[in-house]
C-alpha cells in the first residue's frame, strides 16, 4: 500500500477549515472492486472513494467501541409498549441513574400503545452498552439497541477530559 500527500486537498474540518485529504493506493481483488462499485451506485455515494472512506470509517468506531475505554457518542433506541405499566418511569429512572452519560432523550408515540426512544449518550464504550443493557432489559421493551458512531461532538463525560480520567 502506497501512501502520500494529495494535491487540492479537500473537506471540511470540525472547525470549519479544509481538512487535508491523504491518497492512498490499494491493491484489491476484482469481484472486491465489483462489491464496492455495486455498493457505490446502490447506497448513491458521490464516488468510490466515499464508499470506502465511510465502510472503513464504521470499521474503525466498531474496532474503538470494542476496546471499551473511549469516550464515543452515541444513542440508544428502544421501541416499548403501553401495556407494561410504568415502562416510561422505569426508563426514565435509569437516565437520570446515568446522568453523566445521557445527553438528551426524545420519545414519540407510534400508536396508543407503542412508544419509539431515542437516548443519546456519551462515554466509555463498555459503560453505554451496560446503560443499552439496562435499558433494554426493561419490562415493556419489546427491543433496542446501542449504535455507536464516533467521538464527534466535544467531550461532555465528566470523569475523562484533557486525557485524565477523573472519579
Amino acid at each position: 500500500m502506497a501512501e502520500g500527500r494529495g494535491r487540492g486537498s479537500r473537506g471540511a474540518a470540525a472547525d470549519g477549515r479544509r481538512d487535508a485529504l491523504d491518497r492512498v493506493s490499494l491493491s484489491l481483488p476484482a469481484a472486491l472492486v465489483r462489491d464496492i462499485d455495486a455498493m457505490t451506485a446502490r447506497r448513491k455515494f458521490a464516488s468510490r472513494s466515499q464508499a470506502v472512506a465511510e465502510t472503513l470509517h464504521r470499521a474503525l468506531v466498531d474496532d474503538r467501541t470494542e476496546l471499551g475505554e473511549e469516550v464515543m457518542v452515541g444513542s440508544i433506541t428502544l421501541f416499548y409498549g403501553q401495556l407494561s405499566t410504568g415502562v416510561e418511569q422505569r426508563l426514565g429512572d435509569l437516565q437520570r441513574a446515568h446522568i453523566d452519560e445521557v445527553i438528551a432523550s426524545f420519545h414519540v408515540h407510534l400508536t396508543e400503545n407503542r412508544t419509539l426512544e431515542t437516548v443519546l449518550v456519551q462515554g466509555p464504550a463498555h459503560k453505554l452498552q451496560a446503560i443499552a443493557d439496562e435499558m433494554i432489559a426493561v419490562r415493556g421493551v419489546i427491543s433496542g439497541r446501542l449504535h455507536v458512531v464516533a467521538a464527534i461532538i466535544p467531550q461532555l463525560h465528566p470523569f475523562i477530559r484533557d486525557g485524565v480520567q477523573r472519579g
